[in-house]
């Protein structure tokens, strides 16, 4: 089954698929643009010259004790992965979670996820 194996390294997250230093996060925030729809806040800039997008996820203390905040983050990273081959043009995204994120269901999660980037012209057939 070599197949399946390709097909899952594709929907890998590996850190090159991350945004982690602090300036990126920065950078994203104050040259790219932001939408809010239901639990999750979309700040996303077009990044030129890169082939894939890049996700970072910002969790604060206001969604709720470290295993909240830890789900929220996961719920989040996997609607990115399911859909990551989907976005056109490769953008940077910060997804930032709101405290109305507690108690959801990754379904309800991902459709948020996925109405903000229909609404940022990100989802675009690949």
């Amino acid at each position: 089954m070599p197949g399946d194996a390709s097909a899952r390294k594709n929907l890998s997250l590996p850190k090159e698929r991350r945004l982690q230093q602090t300036w990126e996060f920065e950078k994203v925030r104050r040259e790219g643009q932001r939408l809010v729809k239901g639990c999750l806040i979309l700040n996303w800039r077009i990044a030129e010259g890169q082939m894939l997008s890049r996700l970072g996820v910002i969790s604060s203390r206001k969604i709720g004790n470290a295993v909240h905040r830890t789900r929220a983050r996961r719920l989040i990273r996997e609607a990115f992965r399911l859909h990551q081959c989907e976005l056109s043009p490769p953008s940077d995204l910060v997804v930032v979670a709101r405290p109305s994120i507690h108690g959801k269901k990754f379904e309800q999660v991902e459709k948020d996820f996925l109405l903000l980037t229909k609404e940022a012209k990100l989802l675009g057939a690949a």
